[in-house]
């Protein structure tokens, strides 16, 4: 009996038939080798900088493997790996060896369950063979690539001193500068400082924060909207979010592979390079967390800022990195534009269930910027970031999106754009 006829017989009969991130009739090879790019970051419960960086090199495999067989017309810029790849390679065997060449080097623990997965795809694909030869190529081409970009050894900032400055010592700074996959200078996009600790600006960010993010003010759904964008180790981070959320709204409008493996390389591509912007700042400003400025509001010397010594964040948490800006404020305002950008509009309805969504429960959004707005000052509520970290985030994540959109994977003859969005 065939795996589609046996799982018909059990519906039939009124048994439930689990469906995965990898359950599909097709090969689908962008969305099932991401399923297990988000799996691998959830099992190997990775940093949100470490997730990115995997994110975009998977689909820059992806990608380069893909434009690599199209034709001489079709063909765009390449991402890492130039081409042209055999004529007759098959575009889905490709794209599953090129992601499985990324993954069983990044995350060899679980190599069997890529090679069972990458054998089933290809028996599926009579011929697929040239095809996978070169994504292999192109994958291993792209752990090579990347093998020197500065994400590793692992550096740490020490704890700091002092009003305004953040307390502990935190690792991973190391990415702030690390190799950027598209943009020019991620130091281009750091923002200016934070307002001055003696600032009418930081008083109300202050007071605002203060009340929302105050842990005891039970707002159960405040509590509900930092939980849901909370997105804690051991989830596919704040980037898996959003290229779940790309890959869900491709899946809704049956983008073809060529189409889908662009998205997902624009995508992880801005959000890897947010996140060497986004460190850059931290570790530049090294700016204090709520909890630290409440409790010792004493000593910024702004009378219009008075202490709270027992004050706690309704996150249950002071936060792990220095507080300017909010990286997931960031993440979100990369993701929400280039999605925006590649689809040619920002009002895309869709539902979404973060990694960490109370019971499981999924929201709906109007378009990308309502959520990234909401997981923006989910971080306010939470108590972890003041307002004004929340927009100088958002603008970070914009502008490499921006940059990102305008000049990668675009049309190599002909117009390039329309407006905003890449062609």
């Amino acid at each position: 009996m065939s795996k589609l006829l046996f799982v018909a017989v059990l519906s039939l009969a009124g048994v439930s038939v689990p469906v995965t991130e990898h359950a599909h009739t097709d090969i689908d090879a962008v969305r099932v080798w991401n399923g297990f790019a988000l799996d691998a970051v959830r099992a190997t419960r990775a940093t949100d900088a470490d997730a990115a960086r995997l994110y975009a090199m998977v689909n820059v495999a992806i990608y380069d493997a893909v434009n690599g067989l199209a034709g001489s017309r079709d063909r765009r810029t390449h991402a890492l790996v130039p081409g042209p790849g055999p004529r007759d390679g098959d575009p889905q065997a490709a794209a599953a060896a090129a992601a499985h060449a990324v993954l069983v080097r990044l995350d060899p623990a679980r190599t069997a369950t890529y090679d069972t997965r990458l054998d089933a795809d290809l028996a599926r694909l009579p011929g697929g063979e040239t095809g996978a030869r070169w994504g292999r190529e192109v994958g291993q081409a792209v752990v090579t690539a990347r093998a020197g970009d500065g994400s590793t050894p692992v550096e740490t900032q020490g704890a700091g001193t002092g009003p305004g400055v953040f307390r502990a010592a935190w690792a991973g700074v190391q990415y702030r500068n690390v190799r950027p996959f598209a943009v020019a200078d991620p130091a281009r996009h750091v923002p200016g400082p934070p307002p001055a600790l003696t600032s009418l600006q930081y008083a109300a960010a202050f007071a605002e924060v203060a009340i929302l993010g105050d842990a005891a003010l039970p707002e159960p759904d405040l509590l509900a909207t930092y939980q849901f964008w909370s997105l804690p180790a051991g989830s596919g981070q704040p980037p898996g979010e959003w290229l779940r959320i790309g890959l869900t709204v491709a899946a809704d409008r049956h983008l073809p592979l060529a189409d889908q493996a662009r998205l997902a390389a624009l995508l992880t591509m801005a959000l890897a390079d947010t996140t060497v912007a986004t460190v850059r700042t931290k570790y530049t400003y090294r700016h204090w967390r709520p909890t630290t400025a409440i409790r010792e509001a004493d000593t910024d010397g702004n009378p219009a800022t008075a202490p709270n010594p027992a004050w706690s964040a309704r996150a249950g948490s002071v936060g792990g990195t220095p507080e300017y800006v909010s990286g997931h404020s960031s993440y979100s305002g990369a993701g929400a534009a280039v999605l925006a950008g590649f689809f040619c509009s920002d009002a895309i309805p869709f539902h979404h269930a973060t990694d960490s969504a109370p019971g499981g429960a999924a929201r709906g959004y109007p378009g990308f910027a309502a959520a990234a707005a909401e997981a923006g000052r989910s971080r306010v509520y939470g108590g972890q970031h003041f307002e004004f970290s929340n927009q100088a985030g958002l603008g970070v994540g914009h502008g490499v999106a921006g940059e990102v959109l305008s000049t990668e994977l675009l049309r190599r003859t002909g117009p390039t754009h329309f407006g905003a969005c890449p062609r």
